[in-house]
């Protein structure tokens, strides 16, 4: 028997032999294997055949039926069979392979039989690797952490891509469980940590060859050969066949998914995607390979339309991801030591502004980024964190993604312009932690507006910043795609719900899926959710009313309106000129002159006497009767003659232009007159007229007075402006009054 308080991997038992003698063998021993064989997991199947749906349930009971009864061996004899039955292995590897993902095209049938089977196996499987990656169930079952890690890496228990596969498989509502797994996986066996760090060369590796694949280049390689001269003829993403787009793009959608998640739930493994240089690395492939694949899928034609849309929702969710995914990098390398004032808050700083800064060639990628994660946000946070920051530096950033998102010509919205708003309310208030606080939770994806009428496909902010309203017409915080997913993997762990119950679920919870899920396992949900059908269907959406009913246009209901009639006379529309017209023809065609003559017929004819016959009546010719009542009383007076104002006005009037006298005066006498009306007009201002100027002065020898150098002074100095420069004006003046014969 074991011995108690001893780890498993020191225990030894002591059994019965193949010929009946007991034998003392250790605890983890291949001969206390039991003979049972795991058959590998096949997903449910697409068509829903009844002979498909027996078979997989069949198959898939013969799982379930082996995982509960391994689950229920002791602690030494399910180390056995977990270390030395091969065949356990296969079943959870095709499990992990083969079970269908949130985003995948097959979607599991509606049968409850299979959805409740489906179930089953899925959450035994995640059980038993939760018992896999427990080293001690309690005081008396354990192993030496040591011995456990040691177990699990070199057996294949555990290995980066099985890790990798259990967050993508079971991270929605399980992200906690996972989380203890992973890190009690990473911290008894150090070596995982060298192993992640080759998977991250290999996910860069998974980058080029879909750039390759492609036809692109990723900014700053260098070709590792010579180009041959075929090379011009690799196949690009418009030429390339249907399946290798398919195959490109549902590579890409699982990578970045899996990358995602993974970092999400656990993030020690940030620092090995950050030594790599993964930052830089995504970024540019951002840049590179989205544009290219967006317009691949608008220009592509698509036999399938319904195959369209999936790879551009997959397109759309991978983009998201890819930036998510910059963003936690971010977070937990730079903002999150900013956060929880570690030491050396400066250098923290300075990498996340070089980072920044990295990214303004990227005008994309730095656009669908800000408008997930505004920049700006970050920015306040560093300057209300760290006020010595460098204003002209976060200056030159900011100015920078404003200018991508002019260069992209997409507008920022709305919500992202009032949430700078705010928070510049909050930098001018000095509140460093609720800033934080708020730049935490405004790191939520934004909105932007609706494509526009043939805009139907656009790129990542299609899936990003749409606000979706629901089928009651409220607006939704999450996108259509994003709601499609949550909904999936909700009805992964609870397929007997129904999607109009989830929905309402989602809305009182914000939309957090672990929320919902834990509250309907632990039947813990709202008085409000209670009291619905939990098979309640998903309300139809209404549509709206079509354009066209409510159009009004003054050309409605004419000849040519082809919105309410259904034949038009194509005989009366043409393009250019109108095919055998002859100018000559058209202007010798005076058909519109005998048209005319009806309507001035009724003018040519002038009657001064109109005979009426006895019994005719006037008004048949228009004409009015004599109206003998008239007052002719004031028909000779004059209306106004006598008023006082009369004559006044009439001697204010001009009826008539004055006779001037054209005779050319003396221009003495002109200068006389005016220089008597100057002097008057000075009289009556009181001014005093300043003295002559006297030049000339005394004759030379007998001295000057001290005006006459004071005048010679002033006309020195004011002699440039006038001087020659005034002939033209004074001539003018002259030939005005008559001086000079015009």
């Amino acid at each position: 028997m074991a011995c108690a308080r001893v780890p498993l991997d020191e225990q030894q038992v002591t059994e019965p032999g193949p010929l009946g003698k007991e034998r003392t063998l250790p605890a983890l021993h291949p001969d206390r294997t039991e003979e049972r064989c795991f058959v590998p997991y096949k997903p449910p199947p697409e068509d829903g055949s009844p002979a498909d749906v027996e078979e997989f349930l069949e198959h898939a009971r013969f799982i379930t039926e082996d995982l509960e009864w391994l689950l229920a061996l002791p602690h030494d004899k399910f180390w056995c069979q977990v270390v030395f039955d091969e065949s356990l292995q296969r079943c959870l590897d095709s499990y992990l392979r083969h079970a269908p993902r949130g985003l995948d095209l097959a979607i599991l049938p509606s049968s409850p039989a299979v959805a409740d089977m489906q179930r089953s196996v899925h959450k035994l499987v995640f059980l038993t690797f939760l018992r896999m990656a427990t080293h001690k169930e309690s005081k008396e079952n354990f192993f030496t952490p040591a011995v456990f890690g040691e177990i699990i890496y070199e057996n294949f228990l555990f290995d980066i891509p099985k890790i990798l596969d259990l967050c993508v498989l079971f991270g929605k509502g399980n992200g906690q469980l996972l989380h203890k797994m992973i890190a009690n996986i990473f911290t008894q066996q150090p070596s995982y940590y060298s192993d992640l760090d080759e998977t991250v060369s290999t996910v860069l590796q998974v980058f080029d060859t879909i750039l390759e694949k492609c036809g692109l280049q990723c900014e700053g390689a260098t070709a590792v050969e010579p180009m041959k001269l075929n090379a011009h003829k690799k196949p690009t993403a418009m030429t390339m066949s249907q399946q290798e787009l398919l195959d490109i793009i549902l590579y890409l959608c699982d990578s970045t998914t899996t990358i995602h998640v993974f970092l999400d739930i656990f993030p020690a493994a940030c620092a090995s995607f950050q030594s790599r240089g993964f930052l830089s690395s995504l970024t540019s492939f951002y840049e590179t390979a989205v544009p290219d694949l967006e317009k691949a899928i608008r220009k592509r034609n698509f036999d399938d339309k319904g195959l369209q849309e999936d790879l551009w929702k997959r397109l759309s969710h991978s983009c998201r991801k890819m930036v998510e995914t910059v963003h936690l990098l971010l977070h937990h390398a730079c903002l999150q030591p900013i956060l929880e004032g570690r030491e050396n808050m400066q250098t923290f700083a300075e990498e996340l502004l070089q980072y920044f800064t990295s990214f303004l060639p990227e005008k994309r990628f730095l656009t669908d980024y800000d408008e997930q994660f505004p920049v700006a946000d970050d920015v306040s946070l560093l300057q209300q964190a760290l006020p010595v920051i460098d204003d002209t530096r976060t200056s030159y950033l900011l100015q920078g993604v404003e200018s991508a998102w002019d260069t992209v010509g997409r507008r920022k919205p709305q919500s992202q312009i009032q949430t700078k708003a705010a928070s510049s309310l909050l930098a001018n208030q000095g509140a460093a932690a609720g800033a934080a606080a708020s730049s935490l939770a405004g790191s939520k994806p934004q909105e932007v507006r609706e494509p526009a009428e043939g805009e139907s496909l656009r790129g990542a902010e299609a899936m990003l910043d749409v606000p979706q309203k629901g089928n009651n017409g409220a607006v939704c915080p999450v996108s259509g795609a994003e709601l499609e997913s949550l909904l999936s993997c909700i009805r992964d762990l609870l397929p007997d719900l129904g999607e109009g119950f989830l929905l309402e679920c989602l809305k009182e919870y914000d939309y957090n899926s672990e929320l919902v899920i834990n509250n309907i396992l632990e039947d813990r949900l709202a008085p409000s959710l209670a009291k619905l059908d939990r098979a309640m269907p998903r309300p139809v959406k209404e549509e709206l009313p079509a354009v066209l009913n409510s159009r009004s246009n003054v050309f409605d209901g004419d000849e040519f309106d082809v919105f309410h009639r259904d034949q038009v006379d194509m005989s009366r529309i043409w393009k250019g000129r109108r095919k055998g017209e002859n100018v000559r023809e058209m202007l010798n065609d005076k058909r519109h002159v005998a048209e005319q003559k009806a309507r001035y017929h009724a003018y040519e004819t002038v009657v001064d006497e109109v005979i009426i016959e006895p019994g005719e009546s006037m008004t048949m010719y228009e004409l009015d009767d004599y109206d003998d009542e008239y007052d002719d009383t004031y028909d000779m007076n004059q209306v106004g003659a006598n008023d006082l104002d009369g004559d006044s006005l009439l001697s204010r009037r001009y009826l008539c232009a004055v006779n001037r006298d054209q005779f050319v005066q003396d221009p003495a006498v002109l200068r006389e007159r005016a220089e008597a009306r100057r002097a008057a007009a000075q009289q009556r201002k009181n001014f005093r007229p300043e003295r002559s100027s006297n030049v000339a002065g005394r004759p030379k020898g007998q001295g000057q007075t001290a005006e006459t150098l004071l005048d010679r002074r002033k006309k020195e100095a004011n002699k440039s402006r006038v001087a020659n420069h005034n002939r033209r004006t004074m001539a003018d003046r002259k030939r005005n009054k008559g001086m000079i014969p015009s």
